[in-house]
């Protein structure tokens, strides 16, 4: 019975390990939204499109130090489909920033003064917009919480709100996804 114990311990700790050494690192975002090679797939991707999408983050994470794994889904997106063959410029990426995330966006001094540590979201936004991802602050949220540009990273564009920003996103044909 013992020995049966320790078999299963190893064989779970095994496919822990080999998953974690499955992941694949980013071809258009570096250190950030690693992802698997996923075999005999069904619907296969059509690498010969130009995919549009909006994502809209209005949730963050709840301890301050952490990163906002909605916004990492940017980073996924770009990798993922770069990783299967699509280039970076048939992948066109925006992201709307409101409600409860708003502070994934301050800069790090004003992040620091509120929260006692640098905000682990700069390095993702930052790498995020030098891919051409829109980042957008609902300016209805920033305007609430009295931030302005002075205290938010250069990298996020406002918006009157998340609702104008999504709708005419809508409008010019990127396809809406909520995280």
């Amino acid at each position: 019975m013992k020995n049966y114990f320790f078999l299963v311990l190893f064989i779970t700790f095994s496919s822990l390990i080999s998953s974690q050494n499955n992941r694949i690192k980013g071809k258009i975002i570096k250190n950030f939204g690693e992802t698997f090679d996923v075999k005999n797939v069904d619907i296969k991707t059509d690498i010969t499109k130009e995919f549009k999408v909006i994502f809209d983050v209005s949730t963050s994470s709840k301890k301050t130090n952490i990163i906002n794994k909605n916004i990492v889904t940017a980073a996924r997106f770009l990798n993922m489909h770069a990783n299967a063959g699509m280039k970076p410029e048939q992948l066109k990426v925006a992201i709307t920033i409101h409600g409860g995330a708003w502070k994934d966006v301050l800069n790090d001094d004003a992040y620091f003064k509120r929260y006692g540590v640098k905000n682990p979201n700069s390095l993702l936004i930052k790498e995020l917009k030098n891919a051409g991802v829109d980042i957008i602050i609902c300016g209805q949220t920033a305007s609430y919480r009295e931030i302005d540009k002075k205290v938010i990273l250069p990298e996020v564009k406002f918006a009157l709100s998340a609702m104008t920003a999504l709708l005419q996103y809508q409008n010019i044909g990127y396809t809406f996804i909520k995280f």
